[in-house]
């Protein structure tokens, strides 16, 4: 079984907190790994947001397993977090798993660009709290006989779709991106965390310290997917 070498134990227990945040929302949920160099992607997608979630580990020295200079494997993520070993920061790849058809899409690994308007990391955090609390007044307005899952989701869909101004970054990924560990509130409030809104061809990308949120542009169809 091939043993992955950590950082350090913060590395480990961010992978840890990453994994289990993904199998809060679904506790089948597969990740898909890909090491090259001192650098493992970890993307997962946590099916309530329809977003595509990767989180970056720092390895303690670059990847090799015999002849193999790349990992490139879809596996569970609840074996993957059993696996994890906190404080010897370390992590054992589990067997391979038939992946779901997301994960053999993945957001190109280059050519991505600045794209403006996007908003301090408090503002977003506010955008998120304002759809919240939207959501939960107007499904406690409906009567009793309208309260069905069909409506809720309606609403839901309605406002989750809804862009951040005019990026084109729908709401729900800002709200995976907090939800997931990936929008935290600084550790002193005059520090703000720096964010960035990227895109490649059909794709968007929330990149922050922890990690990204990539979504598929609307109307774009299948142009520049990369498929590994």
């Amino acid at each position: 079984m091939t043993v992955l070498h950590l950082a350090d134990d913060g590395e480990a227990a961010d992978l840890a907190a990453f994994l289990a945040r993904l199998l809060h929302y679904d506790r089948g949920a597969a990740v898909r790994l890909q090491a090259t160099g001192t650098t493992l992607a970890v993307f997962g997608r946590p099916p309530s947001f329809e977003v595509l979630a990767v989180r970056a580990v720092r390895l303690a020295k670059p990847y090799e397993d015999g002849l193999e200079l790349q990992l490139d494997v879809t596996v569970s993520a609840g074996e993957l977090l059993e696996s994890v070993d906190e404080s010897a920061a370390t992590a054992a790849v589990p067997a391979a798993v038939t992946g779901p058809p997301w994960a053999g899409v993945l957001p190109p690994r280059a050519g991505w660009r600045p794209e403006p308007g996007l908003g301090a990391p408090h503002a977003l955090r506010a955008t998120v709290a304002a759809a919240v609390a939207e959501f939960r007044s107007r499904t406690e307005e409906l009567p009793a006989e309208r309260r069905t899952r069909a409506e809720l989701d309606r609403i839901g869909r309605e406002i989750w779709s809804r862009t951040v101004g005019d990026t084109g970054l729908p709401v729900r990924a800002v709200h995976a991106a907090q939800s997931l560990g990936f929008l935290r509130p600084a550790p002193q409030a005059s520090t703000e965390e720096p964010v960035a809104l990227l895109s490649s061809g059909a794709w968007l990308r929330l990149r922050t310290p922890y990690g990204s949120i990539a979504v598929r542009r609307a109307g774009l169809g299948a142009l520049n997917v990369s498929v590994r």
